[in-house]
């Protein structure tokens, strides 16, 4: 993996952590994913417009299915993933999502894209993988209420991970679609998708706007930024590097949640950590 990719993807991680802590605490409804969907359309636009006629971008049939593909996945994915948190702490569905969909991912990228990671790489990636395991394998904390269903959301969710890592490389590298149209496309889609959710449930609307504004702003912003930097790193780098390296993110995500929510469990997550960079260092010399 090149210093350019890496440097992508670590910032990327930074992000990505952040806007799951706000999400976190806000622990929305899915009026909420609709909101964060129409706000990031909107706040979006403007630069994507400019990137479609600078670069004189022909939107096709193509262009606009693989944009509803990827809607699609994602809508599954952000809707799981609210579920997961209104019912479990950050610090284990998080990880868990997170460390399923690179595993997929990965596995599905060398069986069907002929991807072929050097054995360094694939060290790193079981490394990452192993961090994840340890992290996730307190029994105390799955005792605890709600635990078990967050842990069902968030093997879910890694599924969606993993489809849509695979739809949106494909996307961005074999179709050559620009990483910010096609997440805006896919943010627009998800608008929509979840329209009728939001029509129905306008009054949940009202007040997840009124007591989330700031959070649905910020979250707004950062998805598709985190999204985007990922994309451009997909399109020159394999998702077999890719995917496992994103995930960097669990430790800072795990981090937030032990120092800001109060998730304790220092130790197991120090390992972990360790684990992870490892994991990291050996993807990039890979």
């Amino acid at each position: 993996m090149t210093g350019s990719a890496l440097t992508l993807i670590l910032v990327a991680a930074v992000i990505h952590a952040t806007w799951n802590l706000l999400n976190k605490q806000a622990s929305g409804h899915a009026t909420f994913t609709w909101l964060v969907a129409v706000l990031s359309a909107v706040l979006y636009a403007p630069a994507t417009i400019t990137v479609i006629e600078v670069w004189r971008m022909n939107i096709d049939f193509v262009t606009v299915g693989m944009m509803a593909g990827s809607a699609a996945l994602h809508t599954a994915y952000f809707v799981l993933l609210n579920q997961g948190y209104r019912v479990g702490d950050l610090s284990l569905v998080y990880p868990l999502a997170r460390g399923t969909g690179p595993l997929l991912s990965s596995l599905a990228a060398i069986l069907f894209l002929g991807e072929r990671p050097s054995a360094i790489a694939l060290g790193g990636a079981l490394l990452i993988i192993g961090g994840v395991v340890v992290l996730t394998t307190n029994l105390s904390q799955l005792r605890q209420s709600g635990a078990q269903d967050a842990v069902l959301y968030a093997m879910v969710t890694g599924l969606f991970i993993a489809a849509y890592t695979l739809w949106d490389k494909q996307a961005v590298s074999h179709f050559a679609i620009a990483p910010l149209v096609l997440d805006w496309g896919a943010n627009v889609g998800r608008a929509l998708l979840l329209a009728p959710f939001a029509i129905k449930y306008s009054d949940q609307a009202v007040i997840e706007w009124r007591e989330h504004k700031y959070e649905a702003i910020a979250i707004a912003i950062l998805i598709p930024l985190s999204y985007i930097l990922v994309l451009t790193a997909m399109r020159f780098t394999p998702v077999s590097y890719v995917a496992p390296a994103r995930e960097i993110s669990i430790l800072i995500g795990t981090a937030m949640g032990a120092r800001l929510l109060a998730e304790g469990d220092a130790r197991r997550r120090l390992v972990a950590a360790c684990a992870m960079v490892l994991g990291v260092v050996a993807l990039a010399i890979g």
